[in-house]
């Protein structure tokens, strides 16, 4: 079961910095578009993008979600990616995360293959 606060942030309108690690040990962190299930937070993108292969590298990662309405309300999620998905649902998720985020379906064209992240927690800190 993942963190409330956790949840209702990722499932609002609010940016998340993901970082990554690459295979040499060094950090890579992007603001991504964010979402959440009730066991995972998820993130989505391509299977070419350095923090896909990150990943699959090292599933270690920390996700920080902060409120969109206030910046000193945030929660850090560190965790490991322990699942993905593709196809056709992970296609309709980056849909859903557009409509989310901008309103419209998502408009840049696909390079590679979408995947869907699914993260879970060791350990969330709120503030």
């Amino acid at each position: 079961m993942i963190d409330e606060t956790v949840k209702t942030l990722a499932q609002g309108k609010n940016f998340a910095a993901l970082t990554t690690l690459f295979v040499d040990g060094r950090p890579q962190t992007q603001m991504m578009w964010v979402d959440a299930d009730d066991e995972f937070v998820l993130i989505n993108t391509e299977v070419h993008r350095a923090k896909y292969k990150n990943t699959v590298h090292d599933p270690r990662v920390t996700v920080t979600i902060v409120d969109a309405t206030n910046p000193y309300h945030y929660a850090e999620v560190r965790g490991r990616v322990v699942g993905e998905e593709r196809g056709a649902s992970s296609l309709a998720h980056i849909h859903a995360l557009s409509h989310k985020y901008n309103g419209t379906d998502y408009g840049q064209p696909i390079q590679s293959e979408r995947v869907i992240l699914k993260i879970k927690a060791d350990e969330v800190h709120v503030q």
